[in-house]
C-alpha cells in the first residue's frame, strides 16, 4: 500500500504531498490542474520511461518519492535487500529524479539502484489502469492474462510445469533442426577433415622438423666450402707444409721449449711456460676435432641434400593446405580427432533428439490439455461473475462470454486463444470487446474484471486514471460503488472528473491550480467537510457555491455513505 506520495517540480505541480493510505482515494481537480501528473509520478516510481519534458519549466529536475507499507518478510522486501536498500520496519521509500537534460536516477530503500529494480517492484506493488490499459484490454494477450489471473494458483502451477517442458521441447526442436539443416555441410566437413588427417598421418611431421631441415639444407648446400675451410684450418694447426713451414702446434711447442730453458734463471717465466703448454694441448685438440669434422663430412652430400629438399617440399605443401606454419598442422592433427568424433556423432545425436522430442511432445499434449481444462472451467465462472458485475454497473442486459479455442501450434502460454466477447443486450450476437464495446462499456468491463479477479488474485494497489471516461449518470454511481467494493480488499486510487465516482472515496484529494500572474503552479489539498462538498458541487455543475449544486453534492455523499448492496 502507498502511504504517501511526494511530488516536486513535475509538470505544473511545484510541490505537493498526497496522503493516501488504505481504502479508496479519489483525486479530482480542474482541467489542466495536474491530475494526470499524479499518475505520471506513480509511473516514474514504478519504472516508467522518464520524459525530460515533464520537468517543470525553469527547474533543474523533478523529484518523486513514495512511502509504501509492505510486508517485512515478503518478496518485495527481499528484492529491496538484494538491490542494496533497506526497510524502516514495514516502510519502504522509493524515489526517482528526472533532470531537465533527461538523466534519471532511482533510489530504493535509501540506496541508488537501476531503474529496472523499480519496474520489478512495481509489478508486485501496483496495477495501473488508464486509457492505454483499456486499449490493451482489446488485445488477445491481455484477455488471456485476465482469465489466467482469475483461474488462480492451480492454473499458475500447471502453466509453470507446462512451460518447463515447452522450453525444453523448443530447445530440442531447434537443435534438431540445426543438425538436420547442417547435416550435408557437416558431412562435407567430416570428409575433408578425415582426408586432411590421413595426409598429415602419412607425412608424420615432427615438432621443429622444418627448422632442423632448413639447417641441414644450409649445411649440405655449402659442403665444399665447409670442407675446404676445415682442411685449410687443420693444415695450419697440425700439418707440416711442403715448403717446410711449421704448423701452429709446432710453433707453440718451439716457443714453449725456449721459455722452458729460461725458467731456471727467472721463476716469473714459469706461468708463461705453463700457458704455452696449455695452448699447445688446446691447439692439438682443435686439430683433432677438425680432422674428425672432415672425416664426418658426407662424401655423398648431394644425395642427402636431395632427400632433405624433398622432405622440405612435402612439409611446405602440407603447411599450405592446412595452415600457415608447421605448428598449425600439428595442432590440426592433435584437435582434429575430437572434432571428427563430434561430427561423426551427429547421427547418434539426431536419433537421441528425435526420441526426446517425441517424449516431450507427448508430455506437452498432456499438460496442454490440463491447462485448457482449467481455463475452460475458469472461463465459465468468470463469465457468470463478470456478467453479475456488469449488471451492478448499469449494464443489466449485458453478458460477457469467455471463449477458449485451440491454437494450431502450442505456444509458451499453452495451446489456447482466449477471447472476451460482449453481448450488450439479449439476442445480440456476442462480439469481441475490441470491436463491439464503446469506451464507456470497455471501462466498465475492465472494472468488472478487476473486481472479480481481485477475489482470486489480489493486488496491493490499483490506480485508475479516468476509468469513468465516457460514463455518466447512474452508470457512474455504480462505477463508484464497485470501486469502493474493490477498495475493501485493495488500496484504490482513482483520478476522476465525476462526482458520482469521487463520492464513494474515503479519502478525497484535490489538485488545486493557482497562479501568480506568470507561472502556474498546482498543489494538493485533502478535502473534508464543507471543502469536499464544495468540490463535489464543482464537479457536478462547475459551480462550487451554487445552492442547488451543494444540495445535490450532499445528497450524492449520503447515497455513497449507505451500505453497499450485497
Amino acid at each position: 500500500m502507498i502511504d504517501e506520495l511526494s511530488i516536486r517540480d513535475l509538470g505544473v505541480i511545484a510541490d505537493a504531498t498526497l496522503p493516501l493510505g488504505p481504502g479508496f482515494t479519489a483525486v479530482t481537480g480542474e482541467t489542466g490542474a495536474g491530475k494526470t501528473m499524479v499518475v505520471t509520478a506513480l509511473g516514474l516510481l514504478l519504472g516508467s520511461r522518464a520524459d525530460a519534458g515533464a520537468v517543470r519549466s525553469g527547474q533543474p529536475q523533478a523529484w518523486v518519492e513514495g512511502r509504501w507499507i509492505v510486508a517485512e518478510d515478503g518478496a518485495v522486501a527481499e528484492r529491496v535487500v538484494e538491490a542494496g536498500g533497506q526497510l524502516d520496519g514495514p516502510e519502504l521509500l522509493l524515489g526517482r529524479s528526472v533532470s531537465a537534460e533527461g538523466r534519471s536516477r532511482a533510489v530504493v530503500g535509501g540506496r541508488s539502484a537501476p531503474i529496472g529494480v523499480l519496474a520489478e517492484l512495481g509489478e508486485q506493488l501496483v496495477v495501473v489502469h488508464g486509457q492505454s490499459e483499456q486499449v490493451r484490454l482489446r488485445s488477445a494477450t491481455a484477455q488471456r492474462d485476465a482469465l489466467d489471473r482469475f483461474a488462480g494458483p492451480d492454473l499458475a502451477r500447471a502453466l509453470g510445469e507446462y512451460r518447463v517442458v515447452f522450453d525444453r521441447w523448443r530447445a530440442t526442436a531447434d537443435e534438431l533442426e540445426r543438425l538436420t539443416t547442417a547435416r550435408d555441410q557437416r558431412a562435407r566437413e567430416a570428409r575433408d577433415l578425415r582426408s586432411a588427417l590421413d595426409e598429415i598421418e602419412a607425412v608424420d611431421p615432427q615438432p621443429g622438423e622444418d627448422d632442423e631441415l632448413q639447417a641441414r639444407a644450409e649445411r649440405l648446400s655449402n659442403l665444399e666450402e665447409l670442407r675446404s675451410a676445415a682442411a685449410q684450418a687443420h693444415d695450419l694447426l697440425s700439418s707440416e707444409a711442403a715448403d717446410g713451414a711449421m704448423d701452429a702446434v709446432a710453433l707453440v711447442e718451439t716457443a714453449r721449449r725456449q721459455i722452458e730453458r729460461a725458467v731456471a734463471h727467472d721463476a716469473v717465466l714459469s706461468p708463461i711456460n705453463d700457458g704455452l703448454a696449455n695452448v699447445g694441448f688446446l691447439l692439438a685438440d682443435l686439430a683433432t676435432e677438425l680432422s674428425g669434422y672432415l672425416a664426418g663430412l658426407d662424401a655423398d652430400g648431394a644425395r642427402e641434400l636431395e632427400v632433405v629438399q624433398e622432405r622440405r617440399a612435402v612439409l611446405s605443401a602440407l603447411i599450405r593446405q592446412h595452415g600457415t606454419s608447421l605448428d598449425d598442422v600439428l595442432a590440426l592433427r592433435e584437435n582434429g580427432g575430437l572434432r571428427l568424433l563430434d561430427l561423426d556423432g551427429d547421427a547418434d545425436r539426431v536419433v537421441e533428439l528425435e526420441a526426446l522430442l517425441a517424449s516431450d511432445t507427448e508430455q506437452i499434449g498432456e499438460l496442454r490439455a490440463r491447462v485448457t481444462a482449467l481455463r475452460e472451467a475458469a472461463a465459465v465462472e468468470l463469465e457468470i461473475r463478470v456478467t453479475d458485475e456488469l449488471t451492478a454497473l448499469a449494464m443489466p442486459d449485458a453478458r460477457l462470454t469467455v471463449r477458449v479455442e485451440p491454437l494450431d501450434e502450442p505456444s509458451s502460454h499453452g495451446g489456447d486463444a482466449v477471447t472476451l466477447l460482449l453481448s450488450p443486450h439479449p439476442g445480440a450476437e456476442p462480439r469481441p470487446i475490441g470491436r463491439g464495446a464503446s469506451g464507456g462499456e470497455l471501462s466498465r468491463v475492465m472494472l468488472a474484471l478487476e473486481v472479480v479477479i481481485a477475489a482470486t488474485d489480489p493486488v496491493p494497489t490499483f490506480v485508475f486514471d479516468e476509468v469513468d471516461a465516457g460514463v455518466g449518470g447512474a452508470a457512474a454511481i455504480e462505477i463508484g460503488r464497485r470501486l469502493a467494493k474493490l477498495a475493501e480488499s485493495s488500496q484504490v486510487i482513482v483520478v476522476t472528473h465525476l462526482a458520482q465516482v469521487a463520492a464513494f472515496a474515503r479519502n478525497h484529494l484535490s489538485v488545486v491550480k493557482g497562479t501568480d500572474g506568470s507561472v502556474t503552479e498546482s498543489s494538493v489539498q485533502q478535502l473534508t467537510g464543507d471543502a469536499r462538498i464544495g468540490e463535489m458541487a464543482r464537479l457536478l455543475s462547475g459551480l462550487s457555491d451554487s445552492d442547488n449544486a451543494l444540495a445535490h453534492a450532499r445528497e450524492l455523499l449520503d447515497v455513497a455513505a449507505r451500505p453497499t448492496p450485497a
